[in-house]
């Protein structure tokens, strides 16, 4: 049987890119180049496949899936011979589309998240659904007193007034509609001790948070070279500059502040301490979905001689992020088959802020990894 992948955020470059890529290696029109599970070490060991996934999603764009695919290879995203051949292969997934719906309550909103998922799961036979949420970066929400226990949740949730951050609200629904939920953003999503309450009563795992694609995955690399040296970092300090709607979106002010602090963070929990600096964010509307950082590293050797590192990143965020979606669906779906329940900790490696108490080395976290899909190949085999 198949198994569902439902974006939020489904008509977004990264949503679209990684619908356009999972067509394109399943027809046989492209490789699985950055797909981590595809990679030597990790291939054939985990179900379901890359051709076995069925796309669906919700958005609050009107967007046609095959406009924003143009789009994108006009851009340089993707190649316009996959869009042109695929066509009809993405108009089948516009149809399983919806808008995020409305309604007086946050209770109400999330039983209609549920019966698009239901409903989608019915109509292809799917074995189980993985909901991953790829919307824009919310602010840092205030604490409410709803989010420390299930039962205060569920209540609050049917009084009118937001209870919830989106992220947080579609986690909900997914989890209670019984579909395991993956945050690659830095929203909170199901970070709130209720919704892990909730996981774990559904007995159903989640991952994130916000994909590691580009400067804080040098960072996770070259941080554990300055502590395993014992050279004391003094500073460090970057800037990033991106266009595209994540772009827009991180103008402003407090989603700007929750991607900075997620990026930042790798540092404390490598070295061990705080270095001066810290990570800047620009939207430069020229640059639509590529991505330049550019980062200043001083730090001080023996005898306290004084050095310094820089080091420049030009990436493409939908093509880095896209094939990770991927393999965190197939990933979480495998976990889900082998009875896993509450956060997937050994999922650290696609994250810049992951959940729980992980190693925040590349090198410590793919060891990881590695062990996570050895066990759960082993799993599958002896059913």
């Amino acid at each position: 049987m198949s198994t569902g992948l439902w974006l939020i955020g489904a008509r977004g470059s990264v949503a679209v890119t990684s619908m356009v890529g999972a067509l394109a290696v399943r027809a046989g029109l492209a490789g699985p180049a950055g797909c981590v599970l595809e990679s030597p070490a990790l291939r054939d060991r985990v179900r379901p496949g890359i051709g076995d996934l069925v796309f669906g999603g919700h958005d609050v764009s009107p967007l046609p899936l095959d406009k924003k695919a143009a789009a994108l290879a006009d851009a340089g995203v993707v190649p316009a011979r996959l869009v042109e051949a695929l066509r009809g292969e993405l108009a089948a997934v516009e149809q399983e589309v919806r808008p995020l719906p409305e309604a007086a309550t946050q209770a109400e909103v999330a039983r209609a998240i549920a019966a698009d998922l239901d409903a989608f799961r019915r109509r292809h036979d799917l074995e189980r659904i993985v909901v991953v949420n790829v919307a824009s970066t919310e602010p840092v929400p205030p604490a409410h007193p709803a989010h420390a226990g299930l039962d205060a949740l569920r209540a609050a949730l049917d009084e009118p007034g937001a209870v919830l951050p989106s992220s947080a609200l579609v986690a909900y629904a997914a989890l209670d509609a019984g579909c395991p939920y993956v945050d690659f953003t830095p929203s909170t999503g199901a970070r709130l001790p209720a919704l892990d309450e909730l996981a774990r009563e559904r007995r159903l795992p989640y991952a994130g948070s916000d994909g590691k694609t580009g400067e804080t995955l040098v960072k996770s690399v070259l941080a554990p070279m300055f502590a395993q040296r014992n050279l004391t970092v003094r500073s460090w300090s970057g800037i990033n500059l991106l266009g595209g709607g994540d772009g827009a979106n991180l103008a402003e002010p407090g989603a700007n502040a929750a991607k900075a602090a997620s990026k930042q963070r790798v540092l404390a929990e490598t070295l061990g301490y705080t270095p001066q600096g810290d990570t800047r964010i620009d939207y430069v509307e020229d640059l639509g979905d590529f991505k330049t950082a550019w980062d200043l590293v001083t730090f001080e050797g023996f005898l306290g001689t004084r050095m310094r590192m820089e080091f420049s990143w030009h990436g493409c965020d939908s093509a880095l992020a896209a094939p990770l979606i991927l393999d965190l669906a197939r990933l979480a779906a495998a976990a889900h088959r082998a009875g896993r329940a509450g956060p997937l900790t050994e999922l650290a490696f696609f994250f810049k802020d992951p959940i729980g108490q992980v190693p925040h080395a590349l090198a410590d976290q793919w060891r990881t990894l590695c062990e996570f899909v050895a066990a759960l190949g082993a799993e599958d085999a002896s059913r």
